[in-house]
């Protein structure tokens, strides 16, 4: 998922606010790494503003620190294969898939047991989390002081708070938007589903993976237009030439 996003050296997930390439959650005192300070994150955006790119550079920040990391990934998101987190720009990496009425808590111990010490957890298209999912990853920061990063869209194409957004916002401790942009020029801050002819579908099933071209990033204003079928949106976005 690309787009404009703000980097990760300044504020970005996987990195503390000011300081590059420090590992959310340590703290320096007096000359010396204090414990971590665990929290529960939510970084929301519309669609295509470049998440999972960003969870994955924060995978890779703990990993060049020899810290490791847990991503969790909805099992029924199958784009790069059951389990893997993949990007729109070709960076991937492997996670945990889990479903709807997986105890995720469960899931980060069972890990744990198995491979050892843990010092973050990544959670790639949050919105599809449960009510009571969001609760087991507080669990897991309170009980264990093991962070967790949350990465997914706040609201779909209809307007409407996902599950999973909907409770991140309520219990998170810190959220965040990573920024995109509308045709318009003005920041996006809604995701609408186009048909062929690029008009506005206002029915269908809140969860569709997939098909990024059936999904455009508009401001709020464009939201409502074509949401009032007045003009219509290019579906198809043009890739970024990394060549």
């Amino acid at each position: 998922m690309g787009g404009v996003t703000a980097g990760p050296i300044e504020t970005g997930p996987g990195t503390c606010r000011g300081v590059a390439l420090r590992p959310c959650g340590l703290g320096f005192r007096h000359g010396r790494y204090t414990a971590p300070m665990a929290k529960l994150y939510f970084y929301y955006s519309a669609m295509n503003a470049g998440k999972t790119t960003t969870l994955l550079q924060s995978a890779h920040n703990y990993r060049e620190r020899g810290m490791r990391v847990l991503i969790l990934t909805p099992k029924l998101d199958f784009r790069g294969g059951s389990g893997t987190v993949a990007s729109r720009i070709g960076l991937s990496a492997q996670g945990m898939a889990f479903e709807r009425d997986d105890d995720l808590d469960a899931k980060v111990h069972a890990d744990i047991a198995a491979h050892g010490k843990l010092d973050c957890v990544l959670v790639d298209e949050a919105q599809f989390l449960t009510r009571s999912q969001v609760w087991q990853l507080s669990e897991v920061v309170d009980r264990l002081r093991i962070p967790v990063l949350c990465y997914g869209l706040r609201t779909d194409f209809r307007g409407e708070l996902f599950e999973g957004s909907q409770y991140l916002l309520a219990w998170a401790d810190e959220f965040s938007e990573i920024k995109t942009i509308c045709h318009s020029g003005k920041k996006a801050t809604m995701t609408v589903r186009v048909d062929e002819n690029g008009h506005a579908v206002q029915d269908g099933p809140q969860v569709e993976i997939g098909g990024n071209e059936r999904y455009v990033s508009v401001s709020r204003a464009e939201f409502k237009k074509v949401m009032r079928g007045e003009g219509r949106i290019e579906p198809l976005q043009q890739p970024l030439p990394l060549d």
